[in-house]
């Protein structure tokens, strides 16, 4: 019987090179995520509030639309599986691969943060937070001012109690507009979807991660968790970052090198940029900014315009010359012959 054998493959030295080249960002990424983990054990700010206030008396619900875990699935395990499926689909390229995966862990890891901060600092209350608190029977506001959690008879060392004061910006929308965020801009490079020609149904495959993200926005308002400023800050938040984020790894989407992320760091005699697309050697230098008369510009600047005008200078410049030498070819038959 034939015998089979799993091999780990081993990494050469260009390999371990590049991920050295990279290591500073895995780790501030990573050390993002150990501080968003720390900030939320933190008790935070807690703002004062009215009792008569009606915003903040809704009912608190038990179990939520898109629990913590399932929101963990939707901004970071789908992306994570969507990405190199549509690197197999399109590039099939092993640095695209490990950018486009970078790219999601630090921008849900940076968002994270952001939030996390912003809402213990903040100190805002959820829209059910008299529910968390259980205010003393007969409780009123002061005559002049407000009221404290002072008032509150809830165990204030549980995490539903403290978590009543975070109600901005709404965590669950700017986590999902990072992760799903960064899958949709990614989606549209490889797609090339300002490429002039108007497909439809790239639009519609582009904003899909973006409605499943506005889905998880809207939802944390029905569950009574966010005021509406909450999500729409969040959900602003989540994709300015995300796009952000993307633009460190990959060039602009109008460009027509979109579906490639920026060359590697470190620089090598060869091309390390595989596709599916056979490219010669020229087009390899080219990506790499160089020509063949030793020249170098930019591997994603968009010449199509130049090329344009180059092309109406020289045909402006031949129709000159027709009609000049038409002149001279009239001049000269009208001359009287002597």
């Amino acid at each position: 019987m034939a015998r089979f054998s799993l091999q780990v493959p081993k990494l050469d030295a260009r390999d371990r090179k590049l991920a050295l080249s990279y290591a500073v960002d895995w780790v501030i990424a990573i050390a993002l995520a150990v501080i968003f983990f720390a900030v939320e054990k933190v008790p935070g700010y807690k703002r004062d509030f009215s009792l008569q206030d009606k915003t903040i008396q809704y009912p608190y619900a038990e179990v939520e639309r898109v629990p913590n875990w399932a929101l963990a699935v939707i901004c970071f395990a789908s992306p994570a599986v969507l990405l190199p499926i549509i690197n197999l689909l399109t590039v099939r390229s092993k640095w695209d691969f490990h950018i486009s995966w970078l790219g999601l862990v630090v921008s849900l890891s940076l968002t994270a943060v952001v939030s996390e901060v912003t809402k213990i600092t903040v100190g805002r209350p959820r829209p059910d937070m008299i529910s968390r608190c259980v205010p003393q029977p007969g409780s009123t506001d002061p005559p002049f001012g407000l009221s404290t959690s002072d008032i509150c008879t809830a165990d204030r060392n549980t995490y539903e109690f403290n978590d009543g004061w975070r109600s901005f910006p709404s965590g669950h929308s700017s986590l999902s507009f990072a992760g799903l965020g960064f899958l949709s801009f990614y989606l549209a490079g490889k797609l090339r979807l300002f490429d002039r020609q108007a497909y439809t149904f790239k639009v519609w495959l582009v904003i899909t991660p973006l409605i499943g993200a506005t889905l998880v926005a809207v939802s944390r308002t029905m569950d009574y968790r966010h005021h509406w400023q909450d999500v729409l800050s969040g959900s602003i938040l989540g994709i300015v970052l995300s796009y952000l984020t993307y633009r460190q790894y990959y060039p602009p989407l109008h460009s027509a090198d979109c579906h490639q992320p920026y060359p590697p760091r470190v620089r090598f005699d060869e091309p390390i940029l595989p596709t599916h697309r056979d490219v010669d050697d020229r087009s390899s230098l080219e990506m790499y900014g160089h020509t063949e008369n030793g020249f170098s510009h930019s591997p994603y600047h968009d010449t199509s315009d130049e090329e344009e005008r180059t092309a109406l200078t020289s045909q402006s410049r031949n129709t000159q010359s027709g009609v000049d030498l038409g002149t001279k070819d009239a001049l000269s038959q009208s001359r009287p012959s002597i």
